[in-house]
């Protein structure tokens, strides 16, 4: 079988996806089974990998379930430990002290404290923890993932302290190699290093400026009463202002301070400005807008999680700053385990896994139950226990509904996650030939040639849509990447930012990504619906990032020390 027709066949499974997923609207619980065993199959046949790879594929994929579940786990717990509390009921009302515009809420809430927790932690975080909080707030439960899954844009290249950039496209490109050609050249690969992330804030600060509107405007017109974008647009002149109050402390870190705190600079600026201007009505609409009454929401649009609006009987009601503390502190200790090495070291000392499974080579999982969100989250209930004086009941209420909550999301991604093991494994083979999503990246930058720099973020997406993860496609295809500049004669490190920024928007239409946030809400079931309202903010995202990579590479020749070296 030649190289077209194969890169041809590594598509089928995700073309499978799609179609079962979007087209026929399948629960994922179905699909991504009959997805998986064709994965393996062809991996098998196609591919020539062994069948023993195949079966240590599909346990550290396994393993890498149980840490997403683990996660999605103490996302839940913290909710619902604030429902029992009489926190989620405090919440609710210092919103309607901010103001009771549902645009403004989902701003707020959804963006920029989203973009906070991804910051902070990465790896799906902000949409398992801003949907169900959303929820709590009274929004519809497929609204909030929607919401929740948009933020899965702008501030993920920077996730996790920085994880995508310093982890996967540092550990995706030939370090050695590059620094040795640096060095020749009086560079180094500090300096290279610098030109990809400060390219990859700029791309994703100017795009971001227009997604608080277009999240918005989603929001209104397939969630509104009158199923109006006018309604969203409304709001343009405070989302403008909200992405503004983002980007521009955003791009500044990301340019002067280093990849590690590019998303929380700018979500924290972006919080302390933009929550006291909505509390003064700066730039707000005159009429508010709301949901149609709970009773007259499709059933399509109802979770199984429920959040009850009024106070836990026979408590003292929680203030609204305690009923805050929870999500801050959350966030202050995921900062502190990722900056503080020692403090890191003695989380990830508590971990279980399994090198080179089965023998393969290279296939391995590690589970760290304290380093990992999950484990974070669970710390944080723990202390909130203590801080809203809750009784064993209700902490024990709360765990038995995570925990029901839990079964759904992990049938479904028992298939999903191993699939994608198969897929980033295949590139060891009987046959020697290069991984699967590598084929992909080959048959689009063959199929194109000169104006491939427009579609260098799309391939990043598809790396990301396959993976659920901005890291590993940058691991996967920042070599690629650079390698495909080189022939083009253009600039590797604006190529490797393309690839990055790109990635980072994949993650709205990340299959498991979607599984995770619904199974927060209660919305198993209907993943497809989803994938049919992030498709539209993923187009603009990678339409926008594509043609500022053109522009930057023909119009502006943008240029690094290795494109003049050539």
């Amino acid at each position: 079988m030649n190289q077209t027709l194969l890169s041809i066949l590594a598509f089928v499974p995700l073309v499978l996806a799609g179609v079962l997923l979007i087209g026929f609207r399948w629960p994922a619980k179905y699909a991504m089974p009959v997805v998986f065993l064709l994965t393996a199959l062809i991996g098998l046949t196609a591919w020539d990998m062994s069948l023993n790879r195949v079966v240590a594929s599909s346990l550290q994929g396994l393993i890498l379930t149980a840490a997403i579940l683990w996660i999605i786990f103490g996302a839940i717990l913290l909710l619902n430990t604030l429902k029992h509390s009489g926190g989620i009921s405090a919440i609710r009302r210092g919103f309607a002290n901010i103001t009771p515009d549902r645009r403004v809420q989902a701003l707020i809430v959804a963006w920029l404290f989203g973009c906070f927790i991804e910051g902070a932690s990465g790896f799906g975080t902000p949409a398992a923890v801003a949907a169900p909080l959303l929820v709590a707030l009274g929004f519809p439960a497929l609204a909030a993932v929607v919401l929740g899954m948009m933020v899965q844009s702008t501030p993920v290249s920077f996730g996790a302290v920085g994880t995508p950039i310093l982890v996967g496209v540092a550990g995706g490109l030939d370090k050695v190699g590059m620094s040795e050609q640096l060095l020749a050249l009086n560079s180094n690969w500090e300096v290279f290093f610098h030109l990809i992330y400060s390219r990859v804030a700029i791309v994703h600060g100017l795009i971001g400026l227009l997604m608080p509107l277009i999240m918005v405007m989603i929001m209104t017109r397939f969630f509104g009463k009158n199923k109006s974008w006018k309604e969203g647009l409304a709001v343009a002149p405070f989302a403008i202002f909200t992405a503004i109050c983002f980007s521009v402390p955003y791009m500044a870190a990301g340019v002067f301070l280093g990849p590690e705190f590019p998303s929380m600079i700018g979500a924290m600026v972006g919080l302390a400005i933009v929550v006291p201007a909505a509390k003064a009505g700066f730039l707000l609409p005159k009429q508010t807008w709301d949901f149609a009454e709970a009773k007259d929401w499709p059933s399509e649009w109802m979770g199984k999680i429920e959040m009850k609006i009024e106070d836990v009987a026979g408590k003292t009601p929680v203030s609204v700053p305690m009923a805050w503390a929870p999500y801050l502190l959350l966030a202050i200790f995921l900062v502190l385990s990722r900056i503080f090495p020692e403090l890191k070291a003695a989380l990830i000392s508590v971990s279980f896994g399994w090198k080179d499974i089965l023998g393969e080579t290279g296939v391995s999982g590690t589970l760290e139950p304290l380093y990992l969100p999950g484990g974070i989250l669970c710390m944080v209930v723990i202390v909130t226990c203590f801080l809203h004086r809750m009784r064993f009941s209700e902490l024990k209420a709360a765990v038995s509904e995570s925990s029901r909550t839990l079964l759904g999301a992990g049938f479904v991604l028992i298939f999903t996650i191993p699939m994608v093991r198969i897929l980033i494994n295949s590139g060891v083979n009987a046959s020697d030939l290069m991984s699967m999503p590598v084929a992909m990246a080959q048959l689009v930058a063959d199929s194109v040639g000169g104006v491939y720099p427009f579609f260098a973020p799309a391939v990043g997406a598809l790396g990301a849509f396959i993976a659920g993860s901005n890291t590993v496609s940058n691991l996967m295809l920042s070599q690629f990447q650079f390698n495909t500049a080189g022939l083009l004669g253009v600039s590797g490190a604006m190529m490797v930012a393309a690839q990055s920024v790109g990635a980072a928007a994949g993650n709205m239409i990340a299959i498991h990504n979607v599984v995770a946030a619904s199974a927060t809400v209660g919305l198993l079931g209907r993943e497809g619906i989803t994938l049919r309202k992030t498709m539209l903010p993923t187009l603009y995202y990678l339409l926008a990032a594509g043609s500022l990579t053109l522009i930057a590479m023909y119009a502006m020749a943008i240029s690094d020390p290795l494109l003049i070296a050539r």
